[in-house]
């Protein structure tokens, strides 16, 4: 098209090739992440838990500005989003929230996100204007609906505990003990949830997060295997600061593990991760990253 438009003189066509060159690229940057994407559990669904860190109403803040963040994020990839349960903070912001992110690859793509990422801003709860730093844990699971080879949960080591559902919901769920708790006795694994009306459906998808939860415990304890295997520098340090977001004095979002910045704050906040996605598993393919 492209040798046509040049013969012709054809802008319309020179500009439809562009088109085109700029959707094959598009079709191959996704290919190669496809291609990347070689977990086992990488192509399921995702469970995506947030954490406040230490900071009462700062960091409860930033874990709702991150879900925010990746809920933008799944809505420009088309990809659907469940609220499972909810733990909202005293003032403002969330202590915690668990989502099922449900798409194509949705566990490969969010298991980057994995780790404590740090903020620093002006605090616009600080009536001084100073700066402040927060942290929120982001945890990812693959979401599992049913026993797999490898993980077994047998009722007898099962705790379950009922109890009333808070926040909105309606009179019946708020009267009545529809809320679940499972704790799994052997890992001391606890799930939780409230979202449902009836205490049947939240039973199904606590156990459904629970099975997500140690098929992720599994995976970690073959990731300390390897880093023995490999040596020190391979150590599995979760709950390290894997990316800051610098609002204050200047705007930058740096990844620490792959090294990626952007300087757009704002537009990785309006969800624009794949950055830092992509470039971390470029890295772990090419067995660049000090930790998996």
């Amino acid at each position: 098209m492209i040798d046509l438009a040049e013969e012709g003189a054809d802008a319309e066509m020179l500009a439809e090739a562009r088109e085109e060159a700029c959707a094959l690229e598009q079709q191959i940057h996704q290919f190669e992440l496809q291609v990347l994407l070689n977990g086992k559990y990488d192509a399921y669904n995702a469970i995506l838990t947030i954490h406040a860190g230490a900071g009462g109403t700062e960091a409860q803040d930033w874990a709702e500005m991150l879900l925010r963040m990746y809920l933008r994020w799944a809505e420009h990839r088309g990809f659907k989003v469940e609220e499972l349960d909810r733990l909202a903070g005293d003032e403002a912001g969330i202590k915690s929230v668990t989502i099922a992110v449900r798409g194509p690859y949705a566990y490969g793509f969010l298991r980057p996100e994995m780790g404590v990422h740090r903020l620093v801003r002006i605090s616009p709860f600080d009536a001084s204007g100073r700066r402040h730093t927060s942290f929120a844990a982001v945890e990812v699971m693959p979401e599992i609906e049913e026993d797999v080879d490898d993980i077994q949960i047998r009722p007898e080591d099962l705790r379950i505990d009922t109890y009333r559902a808070s926040g909105a919901g309606g009179q019946h769920v708020n009267k009545t003990e529809s809320a679940v708790r499972i704790t799994h006795l052997p890992t001391g694994i606890v799930v939780s949830c409230q979202q449902e009306r009836s205490q049947m459906q939240n039973r199904a998808v606590a156990m459904m997060m629970l099975r997500s939860k140690l098929v992720e415990l599994k995976l970690e304890e073959q990731n300390k295997e390897m880093a023995q295997i490999r040596g020190p520098q391979m150590e599995i340090a979760w709950g390290s600061q894997i990316r800051s977001y610098v609002f204050q004095p200047y705007t930058l979002v740096k990844d620490h593990r792959s090294g990626v910045e952007v300087g757009n704050a704002q537009a990785v906040m309006d969800g624009e991760l794949d950055p830092f996605i992509y470039g971390y598993l470029e890295k772990r393919a090419a067995g660049e990253l000090s930790r998996p």
